[in-house]
């Protein structure tokens, strides 16, 4: 008897459906896969053995054949573990069940328990609009499953189990529990800016970062305050929209990263890495690309303390998701796009003593050593760089004034009425926020008055500015605006913009 089983493959962050094809026939006993399993997939046939007779099944001592189609797509990792096993308990003839609309996600232990699996978001919601009605996934995965609505999600414990719930001995109830992911938003808060002493100049300029989607380079001493600031642009951001959490979630699940007690990513990532790093760490690679510190940042913040001590490859590579919001990886088995859309916040000392211009202390460095520090950021990295900070050593009379600075609830709501503005003006298009915009888009919605325009004009002739800094900087005046509340862009507002424009970091 061919027994016909649902399951998925991941490839990247999309799932594929996958048939699971068994077929048990007379001959020298022996499980054969094909199909073009990994490792991993082929010692599936041991653990099923051993997790089929050790739930209570007899194993067909039979020559059974194992198919996993489409056969020219790689099958990596225990996923197949529990359809393989109920492939062959239906091809036995030992359980009596219609697959047709029905999807079965699980690696199985010895004694027959399912365990946990990566990627169970992706490979759920590709079930959904696949048409499949119902799913099984192994109980501490059940919570992930259900953000996916408009399908029944089953939690497995066990093969056993799952055997008595197709014998109608013990029913599996549906799971029913649902994330509440706007009180997940609202919770657990920290890093407020108004924790933040002096550096009211640079609130301001996160604040703008924050509603337009722009990235920021900040340039000051040791302990100045440059990490606390880049932590509180996470909290000044609008909160994650659903659409954006299971955006953000799938990356997670993928990469084995989400909670069992709270599967949903509810809140905007914030991703640290150490200048260390390789170069796969921060862009996603392996022999099957996984994603990368960068994909990981999707739809949050990227900090990137000490910029120039970053391998000169991995700085490179930011060029294109800056610039583009997604990563390519290419490998022998092809070509994967993450997605990456994040703000860029950058941090780093003048010199590599730290005190390059700094009143107090005095810099150890040649001017020669300096020069060479400040190049290893390229041209075209600066060029895609909005906002640039000089954050100087905070005064003891702010550090220990105990007056009471605007707190991140309060920049937060005029970010989010920012955000709004740009919410609808893209509406018709898939742009989210000005930091997106590209030419037509420019010209379109940056209507500048004809006093900003003499301002630009002259800025363009003493700063030299190279075609994408000009852009740019325009998206920074109609975020500028937007805070505002103004249509056209003014004066004032090309001002603010051209102030965060400066090319020369040691300033």
């Amino acid at each position: 008897m061919l027994a016909r089983i649902n399951t998925a493959a991941m490839v990247g962050l999309d799932a594929r459906m996958v048939e699971v094809e068994v077929d048990i026939s007379p001959g020298l006993p022996g499980t054969l896969i094909v199909g073009l399993p990994d490792a991993a997939v082929k010692e599936a046939r041991d653990r099923v053995r051993a997790a089929v007779r050790n739930s209570g099944c007899s194993f067909p001592v039979k020559r059974i054949t194992v198919n996993l189609a489409p056969a020219d797509l790689k099958k990596i990792g225990p996923t197949y573990d529990l359809p393989i096993a109920i492939g062959i308990l239906v091809s036995s003839g030992q359980i009596n069940i219609d697959c047709s609309n029905t999807l079965f996600l699980g690696e199985l232990s010895l004694d027959g328990s399912v365990r946990h699996l990566n990627g169970i978001l992706p490979m759920v919601a590709m079930a959904r609009e696949k048409g499949i009605r119902s799913v099984f996934v192994p109980a501490e995965d059940a919570g992930e499953a259900g953000l996916i609505e408009n399908i029944k999600v089953y939690p497995v414990v066990a093969l056993g189990q799952l055997v008595s719930h197709f014998q109608g001995e013990q029913n599996i109830d549906p799971y029913s529990g649902k994330a509440c992911w706007e009180d997940s938003c609202r919770a657990g808060r920290q890093d407020d800016i108004s924790h933040v002493k002096g550096h009211e100049h640079a609130k301001r300029a996160l604040e703008v970062a924050a509603a337009g989607g722009h990235n920021v380079l900040m340039v000051g001493p040791p302990g100045s305050g440059k990490t606390m600031l880049a932590r509180a642009l996470a909290n000044i951001m609008p909160a994650l929209t659903l659409t954006e959490a299971i955006e953000v979630t799938k990356i997670y699940s993928v990469s084995g990263l989400t909670s069992r007690n709270s599967p949903l990513i509810c809140r905007r990532p914030f991703r640290a890495p150490h200048y260390s790093i390789s170069h796969a760490g921060l862009v996603g690679g392996g022999r099957f690309p996984h994603p990368g510190e960068i994909s990981l940042s999707h739809r949050g913040v990227l900090f990137l303390d000490e910029f120039p001590e970053f391998n000169h490859m991995a700085l490179e590579s930011l060029r294109q998701p800056l610039e583009d919001r997604i990563i390519t990886i290419s490998r022998a088995e092809g070509s994967l796009t993450f997605p990456a859309n994040f703000i860029l916040v950058a941090a780093m000392n003048p010199c590599p003593c730290g005190y390059y211009g700094d009143p107090i202390r005095e810099c150890k460095c040649s001017s020669t050593v300096v020069s060479r520090y400040q190049k290893k950021i390229s041209g075209p990295l600066m060029d895609r760089i909005d906002i640039f900070l000089d954050i100087p050593r905070v005064d003891y009379d702010k550090l220990t004034d105990d007056g009471h600075s605007e707190p991140s609830e309060s920049v937060r709501r005029r970010v989010q009425a920012a955000r709004q503005i740009q919410t609808e003006r893209f509406a018709a298009s898939a742009l989210t926020d000005n930091a997106d915009m590209t030419s037509p888009e420019i010209r379109e919605f940056c209507k500048v008055d004809p006093q900003a325009q003499m301002l630009l004009k002259t800025a363009m002739k003493q700063i030299h500015f190279t075609a994408r800094a000009f852009h740019r900087t325009l998206k920074l005046a109609r975020t500028v605006a937007d805070l505002d509340g103004t249509q056209i862009i003014k004066t004032n507002h090309v001002a603010e913009a051209l102030q965060y424009r400066q090319r020369n970091i040691n300033q």
